[in-house]
């Protein structure tokens, strides 16, 4: 294999700037509490965990890397032995990710008692496969164990299901059931597993303890029904305190590249060999895919360099580079069982995983994302769009642990590119073929990696707590020079991170479901009003969108379909805070944008809410309201992309664009209504103000509808 020149023109042979949009640049402190353990062994997140050990019901959010396994450990064994809890079953979603909670020494680093699995315990090691045909092995096996007197068992999520159905919820009680990787449960009735877990809260005899590095669900359905979810206690580590923490990891980038023509020939312009990356290249079914995967592979190592062979141990392959030197690259696409084998152990191995040197490149379909911890990887490479958030999200993780030496990590999303040099010939960018799928299909990818970089910086981004004005200090807060001061806009920050911050006019919760949900689930939301495609191209697209109409009436409607169950008072509490979330974390990128100073390593997201709280005399609910929630991303879009993409993007969704739909009118004329109540008087179709002649076009809209149904009879 040849080395290749950087491939970075156009078909016509035009050269193009290699354009990566770094959608989020993340600083850390590097604190080093994330990493320090206290006089039981413990990390911080473990030790916030067990302090809800008492917990029947525990749901545990945390990045990767942040060590639930050995947190569900130490709130295990207390549970055995202090809970009269008579066993725990530890159920994965895939066999390999059960080694993460093999036996562990716990009393050798302070605790009380050692994490204990008998290896006949351990399912996941026992031979044959997690399917129906042959898992009454593993049912009778499950059986077994409930009879005994031995304390753990390990199991699949699927080995789970089969159990149950056999032996009956009863045979659960008065045991811990802990779910790890809890984002693949759903409540959906097809979902064994979320139907299962329902009948076990409904029993009421077993205890729970629930795990996921995602703060995302995966598709619309929730996990679990209102009633049962509100039974849980949460504990959140977030990614902010996570990374903040870290000793070594100093700056996390995220953003996404575009390309043209075969994805393959933008690599050499993204992989530096002297990085350690991971590789994620399109399903074979997927628009991006070239439908060879084994060519796609062998194109990515020749623009690495020129193949030398394959080390006859580990099964890399050897790539002699420009500069001179040789890397190593693990192949994951190979379908030869004993040629992926002989690379999956090498990874696997204790040098694979103590050795910086051991690996440079690997090359992943499918794999290297749940339960692979490969802790040098600085450079998580994704090609294609992901549908699911929470893949983005596991794929990111394998960037984002803490190593020695390891001061930067990036996740980069290499798509097409949107509309440029796309456009079917005889289109001009005014009047695109806005059902054409060549144009569409881009388009819609494009907004899809938007949406994953807005959720991504939420979830970067600190835990907000907002509350009305003047509602005093809260404490542990630090308000900055000048303390709290009534009257003014306080801003305060504790030592997880954790932002106070007051807003006029905010309407707080009323009940348990909706505090909840403003403590815990604001993500949720913003994930869902995020995904819908829509709300991201009138907000990032349409020179004519009025900010309420996003703010108010779609965010409303995301927050009245996801929780029905909340009355009309609590769903607007829910859509203030979120909408007041997704703002503060926008306008702190935006101020920090537009800050052309280097910000300090320990405070720079700090310092951009700080620019932005105090940018405004009297911050309230009207105001955050009116701002765009999309408009500082369209500024970074703007200044890393070419007007003439830009604007092509703008006039396909342009032409597609309904001026109003019935839906949004009903929705506008409620909050006509409410403009009535509050200034007696309806909205004005001549007002000046852009929100009023919208709220008035909904009325008329309604009006006229009335009248042509009336007409027809």
């Amino acid at each position: 294999m040849r080395v290749r020149p950087p491939a970075n023109s156009d078909r016509d042979g035009t050269m193009i700037p290699d354009k990566t949009i770094p959608a989020v640049s993340f600083t850390t402190a590097r604190t080093g509490a994330s990493a320090k353990s206290n006089e039981l062994g413990m990390r911080p997140m473990q030790s916030r965990a067990y302090d809800k050990r008492g917990e029947q019901y525990l749901l545990i959010k945390s990045p990767p890397a942040s060590g639930k396994s050995r947190a569900l450990m130490f709130v295990a064994l207390d549970k055995l032995a202090n809970q009269g809890v008579k066993q725990a079953i530890i159920c994965v979603p895939e066999r390999s990710i059960g080694a993460s909670f093999g036996s562990e020494p716990l009393s050798k680093y302070g605790f009380f008692a050692d994490w204990e699995v008998a290896p006949q315990w351990n399912l996941c090691n026992t031979p044959g496969a997690d399917d129906p045909k042959v898992a009454k092995s593993k049912v009778k096996a499950v059986a077994e164990f409930l009879a005994s007197d031995a304390k753990v068992l390990v199991c699949t999520h699927a080995t789970f299901r089969f159990a149950f159905d056999e032996l009956g919820v009863e045979a659960f009680d008065n045991r811990l059931v802990a779910i790890d990787e809890f984002h693949h449960v759903s409540a959906d009735a097809g979902n064994r597993l979320g139907a299962q877990l329902a009948q076990l809260i409904g029993r009421d005899k077993a205890h729970i303890v629930a795990m996921t590095g995602s703060y995302f669900r995966g598709d619309a359905i929730p996990v679990l029904a209102p009633e049962d979810e509100a039974k849980f206690e949460t504990v959140t580590y977030t990614y902010y305190e996570q990374l903040n923490g870290y000793e070594h990891l100093k700056v996390l980038d995220i953003g996404y590249s575009f390309y043209t023509g075969p994805y393959t020939d933008k690599i050499s312009a993204l992989l530096d060999p002297k990085v350690k990356t991971i590789v994620h290249i399109p399903s074979v079914n997927s628009r991006e895919s070239l439908k060879d995967k084994h060519r796609e592979a062998e194109d990515i190592m020749q623009h690495l360099g020129e193949w030398e062979g394959v080390d006859p141990v580990t099964g890399f392959h050897l790539i002699r580079t420009a500069d001179g030197g040789v890397i190593r690259v693990a192949d994951l696409v190979d379908d030869d069982p004993v040629k992926r084998d002989r690379v999956v152990s090498a990874l696997k191995s204790p040098q694979g995983r103590a050795d910086k040197e051991f690996v440079d490149v690997i090359i992943a379909l499918g794999m290297a994302k749940e339960g692979f911890d490969w802790i040098w990887c600085e450079h998580a490479l994704t090609v294609g769009y992901r549908s699911s958030l929470t893949e983005i999200i596991q794929i990111i993780g394998r960037a984002t642990r803490d190593a020695p030496g390891k001061t930067r990590a990036r996740f980069t999303n290499l798509i097409a590119e949107p509309a440029a040099g796309r456009l079917p010939s005889g289109c001009s960018a005014a009047e695109p073929a806005a059902d054409d799928p060549q144009v569409v299909e881009p388009i819609n990818d494009y907004l899809t990696a938007i949406a994953a970089s807005l959720l991504m910086e939420q979830v970067l981004a600190p835990r907000f707590d907002f509350t009305p004005k003047d509602a005093g200090p809260k404490e542990g807060f630090d308000y900055g020079p000048d303390g709290y001061v009534e009257g003014k806009t306080n801003f305060g920050v504790n030592d997880h991170g954790q932002m106070h911050f007051e807003i006029k006019g905010l309407k707080l919760p009323k009940s348990i479901e909706a505090t909840r949900i403003c403590r815990e689930d604001l993500n949720e939301v913003i994930a869902a009003f995020v995904q819908d495609k829509s709300n991201v191209e009138r907000g990032m697209f349409d020179p004519e969108v009025v900010p309420e109409e996003l703010t108010q009436l779609r965010m409303g409607k995301i927050v009245r379909d996801k929780y029905p169950e909340l009355n009309d008072e609590d769903q607007e509490s829910v859509r203030q805070h979120a909408i007041a979330a997704m703002t503060v974390t926008q306008q702190a990128k935006a101020a920090l944008l537009s800050d052309g100073e280097e910000l300090s390593a320990s405070t720079a997201f700090i310092d951009g809410v700080r620019k932005f709280a105090l940018s405004v005399t009297d911050l309230d609910i009207d105001l955050i309201d009116k701002i765009n929630p999309f408009s500082a991303t369209y500024a970074v879009l703007d200044k890393a992309m070419d007007e003439k993409t830009l604007l092509q993007v703008q006039a396909v969704i342009n032409a597609k664009k309904v001026n109003l739909s019935y839906e949004e009118a009903r929705g506008l004329a409620e909050r006509a209504l409410e403009f009535k109540r509050e200034r007696g008087r309806l909205p004005s179709l001549t007002s000046q103000d852009a929100w009023e002649r919208r709220m008035a076009e909904g009325v008329a809209y309604l009006q006229r509808h009335a009248s042509k149904a009336a007409a027809d009879g």
